[in-house]
């Protein structure tokens, strides 16, 4: 599930926010020991249930397998930046941490080094089905320490949404498969010219957007400007972040062609932090968006009972990978992230908490959430399962994908890095800094973040 945000908050208003969200979710003494208290993001259009009626689901298997237990909802409803800030509140004391929560994994090496988790190993040691998980997925959960602190739910991948019904006005092919970042540009500018009053180009930016600017916006441009052998953000032979690369600059270009060029969504709009509600919900069902960059999991909220089905979604949305900047090998990139169920080091019954993990992931309800959720799964089994790869149009696109993708470098300092990257897309985005004057702050940020842990390239 994806990478899926708003302005920064003043310390006040956060605690105002998550006042009723602390008083809430009482963990630590005086807790039941027979309740597990499950934390997750909640969708904030009230339309959009998966995750909510997937989990109704393992709660009552779990009560039914497990006489006497109680299983209890703590949802945050609330935009992505906000429910990371919800959810580490919560975390800090043992009266407001839940049991069991849900973390994406940009995060989660930051929760670690806060001591803010509980490592899994005593149990993953006595669980059979930890085997059937796939390495680069345990990898996304495991801390510095080699420690592992979450169990993957799956993974995502990303790449171009484009619509067969603005295509056809446009005179664009009906199996169109761009080869460089300007074959992007140029259909782009197509439909801007010959289709009125559709976005030509969707392409996430700016610090309302939070990580799904990061990820879908500028890292699938900036993991594409090299040779797809080196972490073009992070250098793991000296472990220091990267500044003044050329590659940072042309992804930052590319952002700012699409909005001086007025190739995308009004700056207005993309600078909305629900912009994606509207995208997902609105404007790509009803043709309004020509080709959107983007993950494989929009489908869910076009299922039956999403609150915005769309059954035609498959024969008017065609899918091509995002190409490297010239088409340079391996000719396309994607990135991955994902969330994991992670057990709070201030949990009141952390054991009962990873009884809950368990039937969550059993092969069953596992192929279920990959189904539900539009994600790719991160078992095995259910990978190769039939009834999981025939699901959806779609997923087996996605799924190839992952031979060619990229994982963030979620060490702890990733999320102030990312907020960096946000800043310097939302300067071209609205034109207040050119695009050298915004790399330029990027580069000072970064070694402020980092402690001055920085190498130039």
């Amino acid at each position: 599930m994806p990478v899926r945000p708003t302005a920064a908050l003043t310390p006040l208003l956060v605690i105002a926010l998550t006042g009723t969200a602390l008083t809430a979710c009482g963990g630590g003494s005086g807790s039941d020991p027979d309740t597990v208290k499950v934390s997750y993001k909640q969708s904030t259009d009230n339309s959009v249930k998966v995750m909510d009626t997937y989990l109704a689901g393992v709660k009552e298997q779990f009560e039914r397998e497990h006489p006497g237990k109680k299983v209890e909802f703590v949802p945050i409803k609330a935009p992505d930046a906000e429910y990371y800030t919800k959810l580490q509140q919560m975390l800090r004391s043992p009266r407001t941490a839940p049991d069991l929560v849900y973390e994406d994994t940009f995060l989660i090496n930051s929760d670690i080094t806060s001591g803010y988790l509980k490592p899994l190993d005593p149990y993953l040691a006595k669980w059979p089905d930890w085997s059937r998980f796939v390495d680069s997925a345990k990898a996304a959960a495991r801390g510095r320490d080699g420690k592992t602190y979450g169990v993957p739910d799956g993974t995502d991948t990303r790449g171009l949404w484009f619509d067969r019904r603005v295509f056809r006005k446009a005179g664009l092919p009906p199996d169109w498969r761009p080869r460089t970042w300007e074959d992007v540009l140029a259909a782009a500018r197509t439909i801007k010219r010959k289709v009125p009053g559709v976005v030509p180009l969707n392409v996430y930016t700016g610090k309302p957007a939070g990580e799904r600017a990061t990820m879908q916006g500028f890292e699938m441009l900036l993991y594409g400007t090299g040779d797809g052998t080196r972490d073009p953000l992070y250098d793991s032979g000296s472990q220091k972040w990267i500044t003044g690369s050329q590659g940072f600059k042309d992804s930052l270009e590319f952002v700012e062609t699409v909005y001086r060029d007025k190739l995308g969504p009004d700056v207005s709009d993309a600078l909305d932090p629900n912009f994606n509600t509207a995208v997902n919900g609105e404007l790509l069902p009803q043709g309004k968006i020509g080709i959107a960059l983007d993950g494989s999991w929009l489908p869910q909220d076009w299922l039956p009972g999403s609150g915005h089905e769309w059954p035609q979604w498959s024969k008017q949305l065609g899918l091509a990978a995002m190409p490297t900047q010239a088409g340079q090998a391996p000719g396309k990139v994607s990135m991955s992230g994902g969330w994991t169920w992670s057990v709070p080091a201030k949990a009141a019954n952390p054991g009962l908490a990873f009884d809950f993990i368990r039937t969550l992931q059993t092969k069953d309800n596992a192929r279920k959430w990959y189904i539900a959720n539009s994600g790719i799964a991160v078992r095995e089994d259910v990978a190769a399962d039939p009834a999981y790869t025939g699901a959806q149009p779609g997923i087996r696109f996605f799924t190839d994908l992952v031979a060619s993708t990229h994982y963030r470098p979620a060490y702890p300092a990733y999320p102030k890095v990312s907020t960096a990257v946000q800043e310097a897309m939302e300067a071209v985005t609205t034109g207040d800094l050119s695009v050298a004057k915004a790399a330029s702050e990027y580069d000072a940020t970064l070694a402020d973040v980092t402690g001055g842990q920085v190498v130039r390239k």
